[in-house]
């Protein structure tokens, strides 16, 4: 595997301290939380590995979410991930539902959470919706396809799936060139791509990104953990569960043949499958997500989590 402007805004240097009023401010942050400290980054930046992204296994269940894969005539600019033009608010199904929790998965050897080096988790900035430029004092952005990720976290619990209020997800994947920031040669000092989010009173969040690319020897996925809290989201011992996300085979074809940027995906992308994918191949149904647009008004992603 090979792993691929400026600041969002001052807020990032103003601490985690800062970063749960704001949440609070928005009706995002239950009240029974407690504020979340600020911590450094327990380790250096500079982490280089070689390892493929992960190849345990799941047990999943039966039934998946559909796919509506626009298609545009004309080929993607790459330009830097934003919502999609015309996108409508929060809109999720009860697709898979009925068919128990979100398998479990291994997070890879990228996960920046403390468990492989250096934990993001714990930087001031962490807590964003637009995850396509680095923060802090990093200042890369990740280029691509427009990629809203919207995602719906449920509590199965003893009263059924209720919304979990106040989770919170940890997102990251992969740039346009399969690198990933944090750890890939040229973005080891950059942290674009990474994301905590908290869901509101529908178990309802979401991630500005990029459509991640296809690198050698993987299906198209994003990587996720998911946290009772905001407070507990700050280490890996904490998570609830940790999965991927696949894409449609043919929305994944459109975006590599017909935007900037993704040549290498389109030879890589014909070189595996989800049934020979090391994480997909035993069932995917309840990690398949379901993508509407297209490549010039960029991608809407939406999938239940049931943890």
């Amino acid at each position: 595997m090979t792993t691929s402007h400026g600041h969002d805004h001052d807020e990032h240097r103003e601490g985690l301290a800062h970063d749960l009023p704001v949440l609070q401010d928005k009706g995002m942050v239950a009240r029974r939380w407690g504020r979340r400290g600020l911590l450094g980054i327990g380790a250096g930046l500079g982490v280089a590995l070689v390892a493929g992204c992960g190849d345990d296994t799941s047990t999943t269940g039966s039934s998946g979410t559909t796919t509506d894969a626009g298609q545009s005539g004309q080929p993607g600019q790459g330009g830097v991930g934003g919502p999609p033009s015309g996108g409508g608010g929060m809109e999720t199904s009860q697709d898979g539902l009925d068919d128990g929790d979100i398998p479990e998965e291994t997070g890879g050897p990228y996960p920046a959470d403390g468990t492989n080096g250096v934990n993001i988790l714990t930087a001031s900035g962490i807590v964003r919706s637009d995850i396509t430029r680095s923060f802090g004092d990093a200042s890369g952005v990740a280029e691509g396809v427009p990629l809203t990720i919207r995602l719906k976290v449920y509590d199965n619990n003893a009263d059924g799936m209720t919304p979990y209020e106040g989770a919170a997800i940890y997102l990251w994947s992969c740039d346009r060139e399969g690198r990933y920031s944090l750890y890939s040669s040229g973005v080891e000092n950059e942290n674009y791509l990474r994301g905590v989010q908290v869901a509101d009173a529908d178990g309802a969040l979401e991630f500005t990104s990029i459509f991640p690319a296809c690198y050698s020897g993987r299906w198209p996925h994003l990587h996720f953990e998911v946290y009772g809290s905001v407070d507990d989201a700050t280490r890996a011992s904490n998570k609830l569960r940790t999965s991927q996300i696949a894409f449609p085979e043919d929305v994944c074809q459109t975006v590599y043949d017909g935007a900037d940027g993704y040549e290498s995906s389109q030879s890589n992308l014909s070189q595996v499958s989800l049934d020979s994918d090391g994480i997909f191949s035993d069932g995917h149904s309840l990690q398949m997500g379901k993508l509407t647009g297209s490549v010039d008004d960029g991608y809407v992603l939406t999938l239940n989590v049931p943890v």
